[in-house]
């Protein structure tokens, strides 16, 4: 990385920003004047076109691994010297049955929770000085999910995994107010690439949800600028689901 670039913006750091709900993140935060460091562990070329684009950085890791994870907060206080904001988006999925309770393994239960709560855990405790020197407060978002709330549709490993992170979040909302602030979104079903050959999700939300439809990557977007936004908000799990949770 280069010597530090000064900077007046506010940065956020976006994990698993290349593609989907990451990237729909990275560029509502920079059309709102926030520098963004954009990241994920593959699509290196695509991250550094959309960092380019952005005006932004792009840093590649492999949140697995705790100290890539610790390497990605050092790289982005190397660039700006500053870190506001963490999104911690980046996650792992794979279409288990729920109901089949066999299908998932040892070795699948610790790749979820590597990815999906110790990567989080890791980087919230590695960018916690910087947010703490936030001159309008730190702020970190993580994206959980409609499975870790609703205890039905999803594998189980998966929904532990957000519904841990969910309470993580709390935990953490509490130590470290009124310095940082700390919110979870947990979407529901969101029409990505990853998601478009899902066809019983979208049929259930199409055919359930009030709001009639998934969510859009640029709806989990807006909400995740409001909470940053929000300066008294934290310790809350805001589930994004299109009103199904009430059917």
């Amino acid at each position: 990385m280069s010597s530090i670039e000064q900077a007046d913006r506010p940065v956020a750091l976006v994990t698993g920003s290349t593609s989907g709900i990451g990237e729909a993140v990275a560029r509502r935060l920079a059309a709102d004047g926030t520098r963004v460091v954009v990241h994920s562990r593959r699509s290196v070329d695509a991250g550094r076109a959309l960092a380019a684009e952005l005006d932004g950085a792009y840093v590649r890791a492999d949140l697995a691994v705790e100290d890539e994870a610790r390497a990605l907060v050092e790289e982005t206080l190397g660039r700006y010297g500053r870190l506001d904001v963490l999104v911690n988006n980046a996650g792992i999925s794979w279409p288990i049955p729920h109901h089949d309770l066999a299908a998932a393994t040892p070795a699948d239960w610790r790749q979820l929770l590597e990815v999906n709560l110790i990567a989080p855990w890791v980087l919230c405790t590695a960018a916690l000085p910087a947010l703490r020197r936030s001159p309008t407060g730190g702020s970190v978002v993580n994206i959980t999910s409609h499975a870790g709330v609703r205890p039905k549709g999803s594998s189980v490993p998966y929904a532990a995994s957000k519904a841990a992170l969910n309470h993580v979040t709390r935990l953490l909302a509490a130590a470290l107010a009124p310095d940082v602030r700390v919110n979870a979104i947990a979407p529901g079903l969101v029409d990505t690439p990853m998601t478009k050959d899902w066809t019983q999700a979208h049929e259930l939300w199409r055919d359930r949800a009030p709001m009639g439809r998934p969510a859009r990557p640029s709806d989990v977007a807006d909400l995740v600028a409001s909470v940053i936004a929000s300066t008294y908000l934290t310790g809350e799990v805001i589930v994004l689901d299109g009103g199904l949770n009430l059917t």
